[in-house]
Formats: C-alpha cells, sequence, structure tokens
C-alpha cells in the first residue's frame, strides 16, 4: 500500500488534529508550514525531527515527494493556497470552506478541471455514527425518495469565558468577527446532500434576531443580534432542506432529519446518539412490529478501533481515509470540488438573500462555464483581506454595521484578557 507522503499548512489549530489520522490510514506527515514558528516547533517536537518546517507555502510545495496537502489555515483563505497546490499537481484536502467568494469558486473548478491532482473538501459530520446510519437506510430504499430534509449545527460560547472568546477570536478584523451566519454551512447542508444526493439549485435565508445582542461579561464586544440564519434550498430532484449555519440557541447540538415518501428518519437531540424511524404503517418493513423505531446505530465494522478513537464522531479519520483512498485507487472522492463549491455558493448568496430580506438566489452550476462566466469577476466578501482590505459586503449581522468605535472597543478588550 502507497505510504501518502503530506504538509500540512496551518498546524496551530485543526491541523494538529490530522496526525493521528494521518498514521492510522498509512500515511506520513513530512512537511508542516505555519507563519509562527512557536507552531512550527512544537509541531516538530510532536511529529519528529524528521518533519521539515515552512513558512513559506510555496516552499513547502517544493518538498520532495509530497502528495498531498491539507489546509488547515483561516476559514476565507483556502482557495489561494489549493489553486496553487493544484497546479503542481499535489493533491488537496481543504478545511471548512471551499471558497469565500464567487469568484475564487470559479477559479478553483477551472484548476482543479486541469489539475492531475484531486480537491476534497474535508467535510467530517457526514460521517459521523448517526448521519451514517441514516444514509445507509436511505441508500437501501427504507425512506423512499426525499422529499424535504432539514439539519442543524448549533454552537453557542458561554459569554462568561473571555479566554475562549480571545483565542476564537483575537480582534475585530479576525474572520469570526465578521463572518455572517450562513457561512459556515458545510455541517449541516454536507450531511443532508452526502444522505440523498440532492443538489441544491435555489436558496433563500432569513435571520433569526433578539433585540438585545449576545453581551460577553466585562463588556467585551456589542455583540451579535443574530443567532441564526435560517437557510432553505431547492432541490434538483425537487426537495427541499432548512438548515443553519453557525447557529447559537438553546444548547449545543448537531442533528439531521431527512423525510421521504415511505419514512422518516432523524438524530435524536437528548445526547444518547439515538436515531429514530417511523414508517408509514403500510411502508413499514415486514420484521418491524412497530412502525416507529429507535435505537443506538452500530460503528461500522471496517476501521472500527480507528473511528471511535478519532475526533468529530468519527469523521476525522473517515475524511483521511477518504482522500488517501482517492490517491491510492486514482478515484475522485466525493466530497470534490464541485461539491464543495454548491456548498460554499449556498451559503454566499444565502448571505445576500439574507440582506435582502429573503430573495431567492438560483445556485450556480459550475460544471458549466456558462455559470462560472457570470460570477468569475463577483469578489464580494465579508471579510478583512491579509493586505487590510476592509469587506466589500455588509459582514456579521445584516441588520446593523459594527461601527469603528465597536471594533475598537473589542480589541481594546481583548487585549485586556490575560
Amino acid at each position: 500500500m502507497k505510504k501518502i507522503k503530506v504538509g500540512i499548512l496551518g498546524v496551530g489549530g485543526r491541523g494538529k488534529a490530522f496526525h493521528k489520522n494521518v498514521l492510522a490510514n498509512n500515511g506520513e506527515i513530512v512537511a508542516a508550514c505555519d507563519i509562527s514558528e512557536e507552531y512550527l516547533k512544537k509541531a516538530k517536537e510532536k511529529w519528529g525531527e524528521q518533519v521539515a518546517t515552512y513558512t513559506s507555502f510555496d516552499e513547502m510545495l517544493e518538498h520532495k515527494g509530497l502528495d498531498l496537502v491539507v489546509l488547515s489555515n483561516y476559514f476565507h483563505e483556502h482557495a489561494p493556497y489549493a489553486i496553487k497546490a493544484l497546479n503542481k499537481n499535489i493533491h488537496v484536502l481543504s478545511e471548512c470552506t471551499s471558497n469565500a467568494t464567487m469568484a475564487e469558486g470559479v477559479a478553483l473548478i477551472r484548476a482543479a478541471e486541469k489539475s492531475k491532482a484531486f480537491y476534497m473538501l474535508a467535510e467530517n459530520y457526514p460521517y459521523m455514527r448517526h448521519n451514517s446510519e441514516i444514509k445507509k437506510l436511505y441508500a437501501r430504499g427504507d425512506l423512499g425518495r426525499v422529499i424535504y430534509g432539514e439539519a442543524e449545527y448549533n454552537h453557542p460560547i458561554s459569554p462568561h469565558n473571555l479566554r475562549e472568546m480571545k483565542d476564537l477570536c483575537p480582534s475585530s478584523k479576525h474572520w469570526r468577527y465578521n463572518i455572517p451566519r450562513t457561512y459556515y454551512i458545510t455541517h449541516s447542508l454536507a450531511p443532508l446532500m452526502h444522505i440523498t444526493g440532492s443538489i441544491p439549485k435555489r436558496v433563500i435565508a432569513l435571520p433569526a434576531t433578539l433585540d438585545e445582542p449576545i453581551m460577553y461579561d466585562g463588556d467585551i464586544s456589542r455583540g451579535v443580534l443574530e443567532r441564526v440564519a435560517i437557510i432553505m434550498t431547492q432541490n434538483n430532484d425537487g426537495s427541499v432542506f432548512r438548515v443553519t449555519g453557525t447557529a447559537a440557541f438553546g444548547g449545543h447540538e448537531c442533528s439531521t432529519r431527512v423525510c421521504g415518501d415511505k419514512a422518516q428518519m432523524e438524530s435524536l437531540r437528548d445526547g444518547s446518539h439515538r436515531v429514530a424511524v417511523h414508517y408509514n404503517e403500510w411502508d413499514k418493513p415486514e420484521e418491524l412490529e412497530s412502525n416507529e423505531i429507535s435505537y443506538v446505530p452500530e460503528w461500522p465494522e471496517e476501521d472500527r478501533e480507528f473511528i471511535i478513537a478519532a475526533g468529530h464522531g468519527g469523521g476525522d479519520f473517515i475524511v483521511t481515509r477518504e482522500i488517501f483512498r482517492a490517491i491510492r485507487e486514482n478515484k475522485k472522492p466525493e466530497f470534490d470540488e464541485y461539491f464543495a463549491t454548491t456548498l460554499a455558493s449556498v451559503a454566499i448568496l444565502g448571505h445576500r438573500s439574507l440582506l435582502e430580506g429573503g430573495t431567492a438566489y438560483d445556485i450556480p452550476d459550475f460544471h458549466n462555464e456558462e455559470d462560472r462566466a457570470k460570477f468569475e469577476n463577483d469578489t464580494l466578501s465579508p471579510f478583512y483581506h491579509s493586505d487590510g482590505r476592509a469587506p466589500s459586503i455588509r459582514p456579521s449581522n445584516s441588520t446593523v454595521n459594527f461601527t469603528p468605535e465597536d471594533m475598537a472597543r473589542y480589541d481594546a478588550a481583548v487585549a485586556e484578557i490575560e
């Protein structure tokens, strides 16, 4: 079996999580890249002196024998690095979101189509135990044809833990300070697409707001009014999905529900890892006594030990396994550039829908050059650029803008946190 040689960009955050999963899949981390010399030193101490370290991504791409780069840099900065790697025929595993602008999505598609290497989105939630079980029943026809699906990614953080706030968002120009509620959509929409094969073709979004913003102890921030964006897609098979980006309501949870014309199935929100299936009485399998059942699904037999030990419900191991299989078998992965840019398009155009009070936007099909041409110069972004340029579309809250005074107060408060 070919040993995959891996380079990791961004070793201070999510990049650290790939080490054991690379090893478990008969891979080897041969290079690490980060702007922080301290992070590189720690990576070398943990992964071994044989790991070459770089502060330049371009230099890491020249590392002899490099098969794959894992992009674990900032959420909104993956596309340019992915394109550089693909241009050199080096495979790419990209975290979070494939592109922060529509133009980047077009450029990524074009680079991937010309490359001899594969692109894969490192989206781990579809491989969680409950999502894998829903996919299994859907694939064997138990649920029938999908009509409706919903998924939530709800991840509030404590307003009392200022240390965590600073770690996650160290400045008012950081991506987390400015990210719209629609943008972090992969954890909710990707599982539904993976389970059903449905492809979003139109999106609308609306914000759910409170009059009082989230306020952090010590008045660290003006806070955010919007707790969640409710995003709906009409799909290529006539089905409808309702999903969230990063939501902040009630208790932390992630959940999935798929409704077909025979049955509906969902993950329960009680922390038990149980799934529930509700069949129509006339479609109930003969071996079942009741048309309503719930149970804790079994872990898959293949690689069970490694999956259980991995993060994100086993998804971190499976993501690595899938890109390694693609490379070894020379077979395009499911979460390829088209899958990834569809997710990103829903996020980006969903935010524009939200800003316009729920205007519907068509999702482009980037297989088609005609659709690409419409967006190849669309560089609207809610994020600050690395060269200091300000956002070109309203970031974060859709109802208000953060003022320079808000941002200065946030930065001053963060600076005081030990």
